[in-house]
């Protein structure tokens, strides 16, 4: 990934592989310094953790003077871009291959307590600093239902959650809302499949059926999935759809779907019976986000055109901060961003990137 998309620019960058405690290699990209360097040694680390369906590249789509981890970096800051488990530049475990079923036994709960902590610990060992976090979309889950189990607050600065989801019972995505009545449990034994990949046969087929459906259209792909971006550039819509959407565990699609048809946030629902082997009782334990320390800064940033993180499902998530400390808790809406603008949008320096690092530099 360094030599595709960063060292191209002129910036120099740094592979890692970092091992979780379950045994899955991770692969992490480090852009030390911006193209100019300066800044000395003290570089303030941050962490940029993507979404479902897509890798770290995703911070690095447009040109740099428009994307997130090279803005970051030219602003002084040490930045560390993670791949979560089973994306295509590291498809590693100690044990496990690929094409294993096991390899893609896992849900977002797993990347919680497994993924996030492992590059968190290597960040702070390699830089002995606490890290600021971006997160994007299940970036921010993941980062939300982490903090509310106390994981990770004493390594982490601060955090900023562009598209945070939590909950998504209000979704509006066409293609979402089809998909999560339709991903039951079941599906997994029905299709007999572990890996989730949009571009093969299986999924394809599943795909071809969901679109098929009564106000589906999926000629546009970006907006069936995301809602209508306004300020996305051709060109970068492109560059994403050649390598995206990627593969997840058919699990990890499921909870999310769980997560959109249940209302609430909890660990993955495997049914009552196995829910009382596997947890203890019938019903899997929810992440109670009224948890989240009160003092950890936070800037949430969600877009009014956004048919994935949905206005109403955000105000439920403020809800459950609304003990926050005032001055810790910072929130921005913009009225025409949808869910890949945050990431890919010609106008989000200006209008969310700038805000960011001004909000790391307040928390420094």
């Amino acid at each position: 990934m360094c030599a595709s998309t960063v060292a191209v620019h002129g910036y120099k960058c740094q592979e890692f592989e970092v091992k979780t405690d379950d045994g899955y290699i991770l692969s992490v990209q480090r852009i030390p310094e911006g193209r100019t360097a300066g800044g000395g040694q003290n570089r303030q680390p941050v962490l940029l953790q993507h979404g479902v369906l897509v890798d770290g590249a995703t911070w690095l789509l447009n040109p740099p003077e428009q994307s997130l981890a090279t803005i970051l970096a030219d602003n002084g800051f040490d930045v560390w871009i993670s791949n979560i488990r089973g994306t295509r530049y590291i498809r590693r475990h100690v044990t496990l291959d690929s094409k294993d079923s096991e390899y893609w036994n896992w849900s977002w709960d797993e990347l919680i307590v497994h993924d996030l902590p492992a590059v968190i610990d290597f960040i702070f060992k390699q830089t002995g600093q606490k890290t600021h976090y971006v997160g994007h979309s299940m970036g921010t889950l993941i980062a939300l239902a982490s903090f509310s189990e106390g994981r990770q607050i004493d390594k982490v600065k601060s955090a900023a959650l562009l598209s945070p989801i939590a909950y998504l019972s209000h979704m509006t995505t066409p293609l979402g809302d089809v998909a999560a009545r339709t991903f039951v449990g079941e599906i997994t034994t029905l299709f007999g499949l572990a890996e989730f990949n949009p571009k093969g046969g299986p999924v394809n087929k599943l795909l071809k059926f969901l679109c098929a459906q009564p106000g589906v259209d999926c000629y546009d792909l970006m907006t069936a999935l995301t809602g209508k971006n306004c300020c996305l550039n051709a060109s970068t819509v492109e560059l994403f759809l050649n390598d995206e959407p990627q593969s997840t565990s058919t699990k990890n699609m499921v909870h999310l779907a769980q997560t959109a048809r249940d209302g609430i946030l909890s660990k993955y629902d495997y049914g009552s019976n196995y829910n009382l082997a596997y947890y203890g009782e019938p019903k899997p334990p929810k992440y109670n986000l009224a948890n989240i320390p009160r003092n950890l800064s936070l800037f949430l940033s969600y877009g009014g055109q956004d048919a994935l993180s949905d206005g109403k499902d955000v105000e439920t998530l403020l809800d459950y901060l609304k003990f926050h400390d005032v001055d810790k808790l910072h929130v921005q809406y913009i009225k025409n961003y949808a869910h890949a603008d945050f990431i890919m949008g010609i106008t989000a320096k200006d209008l969310v990137y700038n805000q960011i690092i001004s909000f790391f530099r307040n928390y420094a």
